[in-house]
């Protein structure tokens, strides 16, 4: 599966456009260059595998996130390939997530059940759906309110969603594991049989 069409799976999966998607498919520039090479701590990757593998759990087809140790590309993603404004929300959204679980659960979300996270993550995940349902009519109301404010920032949740998904399939486990894999170049055929129940092609 080639870049634009990963992206477009990610954009319908997470219902928003993929934050940061022109610059992931032209390459990232280094963070090296504005400091932020030390963004997240080792602790921070560490509870971004296990968001994502809430979402991507082992199947018994093929390894989750955290087998993929996703965390580590997503920390990589948000540094080099995303504005500073969208680094703030996301490094907050940790925070808010932690705050949503102990709300929810009375415990952090490292510390929670599996049943608990998934329950919280589905929460977050209507959240972040609803917000975006209801953005435009924000921003509307925020410009009416200041002629020079240009747009609200994209939900916590939808950027790790979507990074989720992102470092998963582009990595070797998600590529081969979790989708069927052909290395290029190959042998065309024109026409392959499908049966029901098939991984997609990566």
């Amino acid at each position: 599966m080639d870049r634009r069409e990963l992206l477009k799976m990610i954009a319908l999966l997470s219902g928003a456009a993929v934050i940061g998607s022109d610059v992931l498919l032209s390459g990232c520039n280094s963070g090296s260059e504005n400091g932020n090479q030390h963004l997240f701590s080792s602790q921070e990757e560490v509870f971004l595998d296990e968001v994502a593998d809430t979402m991507l759990p082992d199947t018994a087809k093929s390894p989750g996130a955290k087998a993929a140790k996703v965390g580590a590309l997503m920390a990589v993603i948000v540094r080099d390939c995303y504005t500073e404004r969208d680094q703030q929300v996301f490094k907050q959204g940790i925070a808010k997530l932690n705050a949503a679980s102990e709300k929810m659960h009375g415990t952090k979300f490292l510390k929670a059940t599996a049943p608990q996270r998934l329950a919280l993550i589905l929460a977050m995940d209507k959240e972040s759906k609803d917000y975006q349902s209801n953005k435009s009519a924000l921003e509307e109301i925020e410009r009416k309110k200041d002629k020079n404010f240009t747009s609200l920032p994209a939900h916590y949740f939808t950027m790790m969603k979507q990074l989720s998904f992102w470092a998963y399939f582009s990595s070797e486990i998600g590529a081969t594991k979790a989708m069927r894999y052909v290395a290029a170049p190959g042998r065309y055929e024109g026409s392959v049989p499908y049966k029901k129940g098939d991984k997609s092609w990566a």
